[in-house]
């Protein structure tokens, strides 16, 4: 009997490696350095947002970029009487599905991380690296030659091309713009298969389509990435507020000072127990006694969050400069907390709080996150609205506010944000955990309250719009890009005529026999 039934198992597989060989027509002779997973898929049938599960047929494990290339002309080649398309894959942080590629091909950009992270030094530092490369490898790297990338994103256990795809925001960016503004030079594989080098100043088409594209135009193989000088240590501090007006008065005021802090962010609590005391384990209060007295729960808070670099050797000016930014501020008093740590655990702090929520088995779970860019003339409307009536805790997961100066934007990507100098990120970010003593954790809860946030800003007429957007119909889409749009849908004609890159995001429908490219 047991010798039947592995017989058995044997056959099925047998008939389903050759079932997917003649439905997807990839065969496996094709001169890879590589190879093709067919079996192995579960990982890229889903992505951090755990919401959607949409299996590949294949998982291409690239070894180089002529992997990438072959395997994008193939599907090429094989024109409209394929379904295939094609999906880059990095850590897989992606939302809602965006990274997937149902019944298609997902390769795996991680495979090309054996390639050499190379640094050069000089006037203009930069640090060429391939596009699967993780951020926190990037970082451990050039931090040896005492250098590191001007601009980061707050959790860097993501991958160069998954971040250059989208923008790549955190504290950082209203000084040095997002991570995408800090690029010499990209390698990128188009959708028609070719192998292209492009910059500011060679295929500029194609290289500010492709940053912030959400990877529709190509797949970045390769970037070469700003450096500067970096620091030994932070200064971080935390300070709260309980009025939203002077709240964003400062932030914004902190944002347009050249010699301020290097980074600004900050973060909403609505009716958090004991808000100050979880922050002991990390900060030490400068008021113990008031720390001690302060009341968080029943309110809508507000934290400021800055950080200041600097050497060990100017410990005493640092202190100094800080000291004098805080007297700028107009905080309650009671609630300064601060701390000194070394430059990467600060910017490495989210893999921190990863590895705890792993321990508790909750970290795979359902994120039903929304991340909007708001601009500065609404968001005393919308922080007056969503924070005091729409939300009434935010006991699973954080939600982060900070502003960004347009100036430092390049308008020439690919990346939508509002036609504002100033405009706002507000990032949701909750976790459906399982709670059987708690409506307002489950995902449907989550869901309709992200629902209501947009709502909202419909009715308001609030022209606002998504950062790691997800829309599903052709009017979301045009609206989202506005008077972008047909330059967008243009560029896709020209470097992806068949629409088989990144399917996920579902901005386009791939060409086949019965339909030409469509817009879904």
């Amino acid at each position: 009997m047991g010798v039947t039934s592995s017989l058995r198992r044997n056959n099925k597989s047998f008939l389903r490696i050759f079932m997917v060989l003649v439905l997807s027509c990839i065969p496996d002779s094709l001169d890879l350095e590589g190879y093709i997973s067919f079996n192995d898929v579960h990982n890229a049938s889903k992505d951090f947002g755990n919401r959607y599960q949409l299996p590949p047929l294949a998982v291409l494990h690239p070894r180089s970029v002529s992997d990438i290339s072959t395997m994008v002309r193939h599907i090429v080649h094989l024109g409209s009487t394929s379904n295939l398309t094609v999906a880059a894959r990095g850590h897989g942080h992606s939302l809602q599905g965006q990274a997937l590629a149902h019944q298609g091909v997902v390769i795996n950009m991680e495979s090309l991380r054996s390639l050499d992270i190379k640094i050069h030094k000089g006037k203009q530092p930069y640090v060429d690296v391939s596009g699967g490369e993780s951020w926190i490898n990037i970082l451990r790297e050039t931090l040896k030659y005492g250098l590191s990338p001007k601009s980061w994103t707050d959790y860097l256990h993501l991958t160069v091309g998954g971040t250059l795809s989208n923008a790549g925001i955190s504290g950082q960016a209203f000084k040095y713009g997002p991570q995408i503004n800090n690029v010499y030079q990209l390698e990128i594989v188009t959708g028609k298969g070719e192998v292209m080098t492009c910059s500011e100043k060679q295929n500029s088409e194609l290289f500010h389509s492709v940053l912030g594209g959400l990877g529709q135009f190509g797949i970045i193989t390769r970037a070469r990435i700003a450096l500067g000088p970096a620091p030994h240590m932070v200064k971080w501090i935390r300070v709260l507020y309980s009025d939203f007006s002077v709240f964003s008065r400062d932030q914004e005021h902190l944002i347009t000072k050249k010699n301020g802090f290097d980074y600004v962010e900050g973060f909403v609590t609505v009716n958090r127990t004991d808000l100050l005391d979880n922050w002991r384990s990390s900060f030490s209060p400068n008021d113990s006694t008031g720390a001690s007295q302060f009341k968080s729960e029943g309110k809508t808070l507000y934290c400021l969050e800055v950080v200041k670099y600097y050497n060990l050797e100017e410990a005493n000016s640092m202190h100094q400069e800080v000291e004098q930014l805080l007297s700028e501020l107009s905080y309650i008093q009671s609630t300064l907390f601060s701390s000194e740590v070394p430059y990467i655990e600060f910017l490495d702090r989210v893999h921190i709080a990863e590895i705890k929520l792993r321990a508790k088995g909750l970290w795979e779970v359902p994120h039903p996150w929304l991340n909007l860019l708001i601009p500065k003339s609404s968001i005393f409307e919308f922080a007056t609205e969503v924070f005091n009536n729409i939300l009434t805790s935010n006991n699973n997961g954080p939600i982060l506010i900070y502003p960004v100066n347009q100036s430092k934007w390049n308008k020439h990507t690919s990346l939508i944000t509002p036609d504002e100098d100033i405009f706002y990120l507000v990032a949701f970010l909750p976790s459906a955990v399982p709670n059987p003593n708690s409506g307002t954790n489950n995902l449907e809860y989550l869901l309709r309250q992200n629902q209501k946030v947009l709502n909202f800003c419909a009715e308001a007429n609030i022209n606002v719009k998504q950062y790691l957007p997800h829309y599903e119909t052709q009017r979301e889409w045009r609206s989202h890009f506005g008077n972008r749009w047909e330059t967008f849908a243009k560029r896709k004609h020209v470097y992806d005529p068949l629409a088989i890159l990144a399917p996920g995001h579902r901005i386009f429908q791939k060409a086949t026999q019965l339909s030409p490219i469509q817009l879904l």
